[in-house]
């Protein structure tokens, strides 16, 4: 194992990454289908930022629970529906929009049912108009993003690497979005915040990777003994561990955050942008490697200068193989002298 891994530093093991596309293809397929089905089943569980509400909070006491805090809050018989998370050292509570008047009841709820002072249990209404705006500046910014990213691509590298590096992202976008609507975790500003870093992050793992498939592709030329679709491969595999390093110690943190920070802290906003973070960190180094470079090479490949290549390079290796053929069935030199009279 030690030979292996090391053999794979130095990039001298070559994995078919290319070859197997109909396999990633597949794979992808199958998770942008059940990313898709989440989003029109569940639909994304929208935070009141997005959808408006009023948010209480409150200490929590030994005599309280998720289930305590529930009841208290429908009791009121204002509240037909409580989102109760822990918060800290605080209970978190969501419902719908309510009145000063409303506010005022729940207040008093829970100040006597949980022993509370009424001016301790903080309350705020958000209107859906804030989420509105929230949301179209999202959209926005995603565009932005997007035409952005297209520019500079085409610019630096190739419009083949710009438009499979969209696609890379967008697959990102969609089956994060997907995780998040069948996990029911809140979509958030911060949510928002995870959404916009991973798309980042997975640019900048798509973007090496093109880097070394551009270095290795422009010394191709007409005796060139490997296709496009070899070189890319090739370039691949050299690139393969640095990718997974980065990309390993990236998510531990991230995964701490998420697993330790909201399991043991029931750390709300820890867990809404390290649920976006963890997976989409996960999907784009799987996107960069399995899914943005094929799609690079499927479109490359469909120019009159490497398809004239792959022909050359077919003619020769069908040459060489015939030769070798032949080599094995001609017999060997004086072995008719050799063999014994009778």
């Amino acid at each position: 194992m030690p030979g292996v891994i090391g053999r794979l530093y130095r990039g001298d093991i070559d994995i078919d990454f290319v070859g197997k596309r109909k396999l990633w293809y597949g794979l992808s397929l199958f998770l942008l289908v059940f990313s898709i089905a989440g989003l029109i089943i569940n639909g994304l569980n929208l935070g009141v930022e997005f959808k408006g509400g009023s948010v209480f909070d409150f200490a929590r006491t030994p005599n309280s629970s998720v289930e305590t805090v529930r009841a208290t809050m429908l009791d009121t018989g204002v509240i037909h529906q409580a989102i109760v998370q822990e918060a800290g050292p605080n209970w978190r509570v969501t419902t719908e929009s309510l009145t000063t008047a409303e506010v005022t009841q729940v207040q008093k709820a829970v100040s006597a049912e949980f022993g509370v002072a009424e001016k301790q249990v903080s309350s705020q209404v958000i209107g859906a108009t804030w989420g509105g705006e929230v949301s179209e500046k999202a959209v926005l910014g995603l565009i932005v993003f997007m035409v952005a990213i297209m520019a500079y691509l085409t610019f630096a590298f190739e419009w083949q690497m710009a438009l499979a590096a969209i696609v890379a992202l967008l697959h990102d976008l969609v089956i994060t979005a997907g995780v998040y609507a069948w996990s029911g975790f809140e979509v958030t500003p911060a949510t928002m915040l995870g959404f916009l870093t991973i798309l980042g992050y997975s640019l900048y793992d798509a973007v090496v990777v093109f880097d070394m498939i551009k270095e290795v592709t422009a010394k191709l030329g007409t005796s060139a003994k490997m296709t496009y679709t070899q070189a890319a491969n090739n370039a691949l595999s050299h690139t393969l561990i640095r990718s997974l390093n980065t990309s390993l110690v990236a998510i531990l943190p991230v995964a701490a955050i998420l697993f330790i920070g909201t399991t043991l802290l029931g750390a709300g906003t820890l867990k809404d942008l390290s649920l976006a973070l963890f997976v989409g960190m996960l999907v784009g180094t799987y996107s960069s490697i399995c899914v943005a470079t094929p799609i690079l090479v499927s479109l490359k490949e469909r120019e009159p200068q490497w398809q004239a290549l792959a022909r050359r390079v077919a003619q020769r290796e069908a040459a060489e193989a015939k030769q070798a053929t032949a080599k094995a069935k001609k017999e060997p030199v004086g072995a008719a002298k050799d063999k014994p009279k009778k």
